[in-house]
């Protein structure tokens, strides 16, 4: 069965959520709970070409929180 991720001829938006994680997401369904759209939208290649260029730190914005008080200690 295809998914609509499969597809490269449909709109899609950045999405992030409140660990700093990017995905992208059909402009035409509702975003879930928890993500937001960055602004970005577009084809499937040019979404992953954004979030290739703005994603630069995998971990969540927790992981990197704890190890950045635990640098100053």
């Amino acid at each position: 069965m295809t998914s609509v991720f499969d597809r490269d001829d449909i709109q899609f938006l950045v999405v992030v959520n409140h660990e700093g994680q990017y995905s992208i997401w059909p402009d035409y369904k509702a975003i879930p709970n928890g993500w937001c759209a960055v602004g970005k939208s577009g084809l499937k290649k040019d979404c992953l070409a954004c979030i290739d260029e703005v994603w630069t730190d995998m971990r969540p914005l927790s992981l990197r929180q704890k190890m950045a008080e635990a640098a100053v200690q």
